[in-house]
Order: C-alpha cells, then structure tokens, then sequence
C-alpha cells in the first residue's frame, strides 16, 4: 500500500483517470485499490478528494462510451467477446442479459460494483439501442457512486490504511507471496471445474454440420433455440422449426416438447 500511495502522489489524477479508463474498458488491472489509495491521499490533505471522483468517473465513462458505441454497431459479438475473458463464459452473457432485462438501462447503476457486468452493460446498452441521451445519465451516476463509495472509503480510513500499508510493508514479500497463491489457486480450481464439466457434456454435442445433414436427410429433431430474448431481439433468425424456449421456461413449458425423437438444444 505504502508503494501504491506514493505512486498515486507522483503522478497524480491522470495516473487515475488512465488506470480507471483501461480497467473498465476490460484489462484485468483492478482499480478499487487504487481509489482507496486516493482517497486516504486526500484525508491527508495531499489530494483533492473532488478531483480524485472527477477523474475516475472521467475514466469509467470514457471506457463506457466506446462499449456502448461498440455494442450498438457489432451487437452480441461483443457481449460474447467481453465474456469470453470470464472464469464462466457460459453463464456470464446470459447473467448479464437477464439482468438488464430486469432492471433496463438502470443496470448501469449498479454495474460497476459487479465483476464482469461493468463492461457487459455498457456494450448492452448499445445492443439494444438505449438512448445515448439516457445512457449518459444512468452512466455517469453510476460512475459517481461507485468512484464515490470506494473514495470516500479511503478518506474515511485513511490513518487504518496507512497503519495497514506500514504492517505489509513489515511483512515485506510474504503477504504477496501468499496472496498471489490465493488467487492462483482459486483460478486453477475454477478452471479444473470448467473443464471437469465440459468433458461431461462433450459426449452429448452436435456439430452445425451434422444439424445441417440431418435436416437435408429429412430427419426432424425437436430443435429448442434457448437464447435470451435480447439475442432474438437483435438477430430475429433461428433454425427451421426451432421452438424458443428460454432456460427459465424450460420446466413450465416442457409439455410442448415430444419425446418421440433427438433433441437439439443451441443459444449464442
């Protein structure tokens, strides 16, 4: 920590603005230690705390303008491609479409306080063809109560985060050495179950190709199209035949699906 604030002190609110800019626009650079630092910088009178909140909040919204224009042009490719750098890629669109389907654009409000939703809601909110007018609004309120809540933190704690900085700074490299293996083994853990799973399920998949054959051949699979009612928004297109039942439907409308033949499941 004692590292991290003098760092903040040379170089100050462009170091903030550019480090909050690259990790909202999707670098794996976490920013909260960061705004703690300049926050507890400002308790002590060496920062301004207005300043500190005005260039973080530049950040997010700069990163959250290109998201939200890149969205609006290459729609779910880009929610795929966001969330294709997640621990769980498989879960991570469909977590962020039902979300915002719920709640609209007021997601940006909360999005940042989320791992994975703060650069997903940004791009989906172009997806779906917010108003910029309205993306602006819940965007950068969202950008001040996040840049506050961890700012205004630091400030409050400033004497405990600096007791805290002398303390790691007595334990010199074995609190990174022992941090670092944390979360090198909560990675390799979560990747061993991704892939444990993967093999479970790779017996029981079907190629487009082979899909495609089956349907020239004459043969008629039960084909269920389960993407999200955002992905069908913005590409109407499905399978010939295709029912679209979403997961969440899948008990309440099984009645619907006969059991007399193959069943194709697909989404994004």
């Amino acid at each position: 920590m004692a590292d991290t604030l003098q760092f903040v002190v040379q170089y100050g609110y462009a170091l903030l603005f550019g480090w909050v800019l690259l990790e909202q626009g999707g670098l794996p650079i976490p920013a909260t230690p960061l705004l703690l630092a300049a926050g507890a910088l400002a308790g002590q009178g060496r920062m301004s705390l207005p300043l500190v909140v005005l260039a973080a909040t530049a950040g997010c919204f700069g990163a959250d303008v290109f998201w939200y224009s890149f969205g609006k042009r290459r729609g779910a490719v880009v929610l795929n491609l966001l969330c294709r750098i997640a621990m769980e890629p498989d879960s991570c669109v469909r977590r962020t479409e039902t979300r915002f389907e719920k709640w609209g654009p007021r997601t940006l409000l909360i999005c940042k306080f989320v791992p994975g939703l703060n650069t997903a809601a940004p791009a989906l909110a172009g997806m779906v063809n917010v108003p910029f007018s309205g993306f602006v609004a819940f965007d950068v309120l969202g950008g001040l109560l996040w840049t506050i809540a961890y700012s205004v933190l630091g400030y409050v704690f400033s004497a405990q985060l600096d007791r805290v900085a002398r303390d790691a700074h007595l334990l010199g490299g074995w609190l990174l050495i022992v941090f670092a293996s944390g979360v090198v083994a909560y990675v390799l853990y979560r990747w061993r179950e991704r892939e444990r799973f993967i093999r479970q399920v790779k017996g029981d998949r079907i190629t487009p190709d082979e899909l495609k054959h089956q349907l020239e051949a004459g043969e008629r699979p039960v084909i269920i199209d389960l993407r999200h009612s955002l992905d069908v928004l913005t590409d109407p297109r499905t399978l010939p035949g295709a029912l679209q039942i979403s997961p969440e439907e899948l008990q309440a409308r099984n009645r619907e699906i006969t059991r007399d033949g193959e069943i194709v499941l697909f989404c994004t």
